[in-house]
C-alpha cells in the first residue's frame, strides 16, 4: 500500500475504467473493486482487481484491510432508467444499500475520502437550463433517487463522521479512450453515439424518440462530454479533496446542447456512411434539453473540457468501436 492508493468500486466499467488510466497516469494506483457483472476484466489495466460485490461487506472489510487505500471513487451502480422504473427495488439495492455498505466499511477501516459518480438524473425535469447545482433535485425516476439518496448519505456522514465527499453531477458520458485503449461497451448498449455507430456499420436502425420537441429540429438536445474529460474532473477533485479542501457537489459538462439529429449527422460525416433510423414515440420522462452550467467544476477543480468537442467524441468513439476484436 501507498498513500496514493485510491479503492476504485466499478472500476471495470465505461468511466470508471477512464477514470482508473487517470489516476495511474497522475500518480495513483488504482485498486478495482467490482463483481464484473457489467464490467469487463479485459478493461482493468492500471492495477489490481478485488473481484467482489458490495454486497459482501466480508469482502469490503478484507480489501480495506489489505489495500489500506487513501480513497475511495465511488462509480458501482446500476444505470438504466428504464430498467430502473421496471424494477426499483433492485435500483435501491444495487445503487443505495450497497452505497451504504461502502461508506460503513470506509468508516470502520479509517479512509476519509470519497469521489462519487452522481449523475444530472438527480435533478428530474428542468425548470431552466442550462442546469445549475442550485437547481431543485426532483429525480423522475428510481435511478435518479436512488443517486439522489447517496449523495444524502455523503452529506451526513461528513457531518457525523468527518467524511470528506465529492459527488460529481455527470451529463451524457460518451467518446473512448483517445489512445484507444479502452472504450465504451455496455449490454445492453442504451447511448445514442454507440447505437448511431452500430447502425452506420449495418446493425439495427437507430431509435430515435421523439421528433416533435420544442428545440430547432424537433429532437432532444443533449449535453455531450467526453469520458477522458469526466475522468480529469474525477482526479482532480479527489486531490483537492486530499489536499484538505472542502466537500463539493459539480455538474461536469460542457454547457453545449447537441440535438439528436445534429449527433447521428456527425457520426454520418465521420463515418461517410449513413445511419439508418427508425421514428418512435417520446420516451416518458424524457425532458426537451438538458445541458449543464459546469461553471463551479471550472472555478473549484481548473477543469476545462479539452476533447469534448462533437467531432473529437464521435471520433474517438469510431476508432474504439471499428477496432478489430482483440486489437
Amino acid at each position: 500500500m501507498t498513500e496514493r492508493t485510491v479503492l476504485v468500486t466499478g472500476g471495470a466499467g465505461y468511466v470508471g475504467s477512464h477514470a482508473c488510466k487517470a489516476l495511474a497516469r497522475a500518480g495513483y494506483r488504482p485498486v478495482v473493486f467490482d463483481d464484473l457483472s457489467r464490467g469487463f476484466r479485459k478493461a482493468v489495466r492500471w492495477g489490481p482487481l478485488v473481484e467482489a460485490d458490495l454486497a459482501d461487506r466480508a469482502a469490503l472489510a478484507a480489501a480495506f484491510a489489505e489495500w489500506r487505500p487513501a480513497a475511495v471513487m465511488h462509480f458501482a451502480a446500476l444505470a438504466y432508467v428504464g430498467e430502473s422504473m421496471a424494477d426499483p427495488g433492485r435500483y435501491y439495492r444495487a445503487n443505495v444499500a450497497n452505497s451504504l455498505n461502502l461508506l460503513e466499511a470506509m468508516v470502520a477501516a479509517g479512509v476519509g475520502r470519497i469521489v462519487f459518480s452522481s449523475t444530472c438524473a438527480t435533478y428530474g425535469d428542468p425548470i431552466r437550463v442550462p442546469i445549475a447545482e442550485d437547481h431543485p433535485q426532483r429525480p423522475v425516476n428510481p435511478y435518479g433517487e436512488t443517486k439522489l439518496a447517496v449523495e444524502r448519505m455523503l452529506h451526513w456522514f461528513g457531518r457525523c463522521h468527518g467524511l470528506g465527499w465529492a459527488a460529481l453531477r455527470y451529463f451524457n458520458a460518451a467518446g473512448a479512450d483517445p489512445d484507444g485503449e479502452i472504450g465504451e461497451n455496455h449490454e445492453p448498449e442504451t447511448h445514442l453515439i454507440p447505437l448511431a455507430i452500430d447502425a452506420a456499420r449495418g446493425g439495427p436502425p437507430l431509435r430515435v424518440f421523439g421528433t416533435d420537441y420544442p428545440t430547432p429540429d424537433g429532437t432532444a438536445v443533449r449535453d455531450y462530454i467526453h469520458v477522458a474529460d469526466l475522468a480529469d474532473a474525477h482526479v482532480r477533485s479527489l486531490g483537492r479533496l486530499l489536499d484538505g479542501g472542502g466537500s463539493h457537489a459539480l455538474n461536469l459538462g460542457t454547457g453545449t446542447g447537441h440535438s439528436v439529429k445534429a449527433v447521428i449527422e456527425a457520426v454520418a460525416r465521420r463515418t461517410n456512411r449513413p445511419v439508418p433510423v427508425e421514428m418512435a414515440p417520446r420516451r416518458a420522462g424524457d425532458p426537451p434539453a438538458l445541458v449543464a452550467d459546469a461553471t463551479q467544476a471550472r472555478n473549484l477543480l481548473g477543469w476545462q473540457p479539452a476533447c469534448s468537442d462533437m467531432a473529437t467524441i464521435v471520433e474517438t468513439a469510431w476508432r474504439w468501436h471499428s477496432a478489430p476484436p482483440g486489437a
